[in-house]
Order: structure tokens, then C-alpha cells, then sequence
């Protein structure tokens, strides 16, 4: 049996082309096309199937991906969620990932990409692109680490608020130059190129709580 997706975007030229993709996938097929998150919700709402996976734009008018994100967090927490974003917007992204979003697509994604992504969220949870490198994308066996120091442990959760990370230097009573150091130790310890990545890393990994 097929797995289900839900678009959600106020581009119909965009939605009907993904839902071509998507359809043309042997293991999955489109369920529905939204154009904001209003008729998403109003959809759960009348007891209809639910989708596998949603396909989430952002910026929506009547009620953005954030917006969205909020009400499912709140009224259907298991809900697996892909974010689509023509940018990559790390404070807005962050913000998702911290309501649910399994992780976040950009719209000029390769197609043999965005079926990776969708595979991986079916079968780990999460999907972790270009953040991570490739022996941490979707792994086959989870990859633990328990090395972390106390200070680690503090930054990371520090990092996955909406913080800057100067403001994450004053908590800390650190110099934002010992917190870049921090940042870069651990890039490289988790093998991550951006804050995105480490905050999907740390709610994967059920280091943070929101």
C-alpha cells in the first residue's frame, strides 16, 4: 500500500508540478493539495485520512508553515512534517524544527533527492540534508555519541533557543569567541555545517525538549 502525502502551498503552478513527482514514485501518492494551512487544518478537522507525510510550504497567506506547525504540534504531535522554503532561512527554519518539522526541503531540490527525503522520513523520522554529511543522513543503525561535556551539553541546548549566539555567550559567561570555538568543535565532532543541523541533530537525538 502506498504512503500518503499532503501539499500544503499557495503556488499552484509548484504544488501540481510536485504532485506529478510525487505521483510518479511507485511508493507513494498525493492524498490531497492545500493552499495554505487553513484548509490543511480544516481538512484534519473533518475526520478525513490523515497523510503520511505533509509537504509544507512556509509562506502561505491565511496561515503560514509556523502557524501551522503550532496547531499540529499541539492537536496531532505524531504528524510527520517536511518544510518546503525557496531560501534557507535559519531563524524560521529553526522555529519549525522546534513544532515538529521533520526537516526542510528547498524548492529547487533534485528529484532523486527529495524521494531520499521522503524515504527517509517514512522509515527514520527525520530527514537530514546538506547539514549533515552523507554517513549521517538517514542511517541504517542509529548513530549514538555520549562524549558530550556539561558545557557541550548547555551550548546545544542554548543554540536550539532563539538566541543569538552572542546572547548565548552572556549566558554562558563565555566570550563569543570561546563560543565560536565551541560551534566549530562540535561542527566537526557531529560532522554538521550549519545551527539548522545541530538543532535537527539534538531533537533526533532527544537532547532538547520544547
Amino acid at each position: 500500500m502506498n504512503k500518503t502525502i499532503a501539499i500544503v502551498d499557495d503556488h499552484n503552478l509548484f504544488a501540481q508540478s510536485l504532485k506529478g513527482l510525487v505521483n510518479s514514485f511507485q511508493e507513494y501518492e498525493v492524498l490531497s493539495v492545500f493552499k495554505n494551512g487553513q484548509e490543511l487544518i480544516d481538512y484534519f478537522l473533518a475526520n478525513k485520512k490523515h497523510p503520511d507525510i505533509v509537504l509544507l510550504d512556509i509562506r502561505m497567506p491565511v496561515l503560514n508553515g509556523i502557524e501551522t506547525m503550532e496547531w499540529l504540534k499541539d492537536k496531532y504531535p505524531s504528524q510527520k512534517v517536511l518544510a518546503l522554503t525557496m531560501e534557507h532561512e535559519e531563524e524560521i527554519i529553526i522555529k519549525m524544527i522546534k513544532t515538529g518539522c521533520r526537516g526542510y526541503l528547498l524548492k529547487d531540490i533534485e528529484p532523486d533527492e527529495f524521494f531520499f527525503a521522503l524515504n527517509c522520513v517514512s522509515n527514520s523520522g527525520y530527514y537530514l540534508n546538506e547539514d549533515f554529511s552523507e554517513a549521517l543522513k538517514c542511517p541504517k543503525e542509529q548513530k549514538t555519541f555520549k562524549n558530550f561535556s556539561q558545557r557541550e551539553i548547555e551550548f546545544i541546548n542554548l543554540a536550539c533557543s532563539e538566541r543569538t549566539y552572542k546572547q548565548v555567550a552572556d549566558e554562558m559567561n563565555l566570550s563569543p569567541k570561546t563560543i565560536d570555538g565551541y560551534r566549530e568543535a562540535l561542527f566537526q565532532k557531529l560532522e554538521l555545517k550549519s545551527r539548522v543541523g545541530l538543532v535537527l541533530f539534538a531533537v533526533k537525538n532527544k537532547m532538547v525538549s520544547f
